[in-house]
């Protein structure tokens, strides 16, 4: 990955949305080389896909938990039917396997403390698994990126 690769994932970070004509001429590119590039980018895995950022709080979501889950037993087929169920709970915007105490750190997304309740009893505790089940509500966000920073090699 040279400079221009990096020029290209850095404006497509920060707006996907840009056509190839626009996105060509803020790296000064010719348009066909600029879409050359972007497809090898995504063939390579580089760039999985493209999404829209939807803000949590305008869509009815505005609080965030954070859940340190332990499970019962670490074996492989009991992390395998834990991470399967995990899935399906569409409020579970990230789980993490964890070094450290716990065993799994999730980022769940919920109305109020009341929408939280809801989702530890009927589904958190219900789990494949679960021994233990550690909430922290966050009091506010200080920073979240969707940039992730690409660096030259070396």
């Amino acid at each position: 990955m040279d400079r221009i690769d990096r020029a290209i994932l850095h404006e497509l970070q920060l707006d996907a949305r840009l056509s190839n004509t626009a996105l060509a001429g803020r790296i000064s590119l010719s348009e066909s080389a600029c879409l050359r590039r972007v497809r090898n980018l995504e063939r390579s895995g580089l760039i999985r896909g493209y999404v829209g950022l939807v803000d949590q709080t305008l869509a009815g979501y505005p609080d965030n938990v954070f859940v340190q889950i332990t499970l019962e037993s670490q074996q492989r087929d009991d992390l395998a039917a834990f991470e399967a169920a995990v899935h399906s709970l569409p409020e579970v915007m990230e789980c993490y396997l964890m070094s450290g105490e716990a065993d799994y750190i999730l980022r769940v997304i919920v109305k109020d403390a009341r929408d939280y309740e809801r989702i530890h009893s009927n589904h958190l505790t219900r789990l494949p698994g679960v021994d233990r089940v550690h909430s922290s509500f966050a009091l506010r966000t200080v920073i979240k990126k969707t940039e992730v920073p690409i660096r030259s090699a070396g």
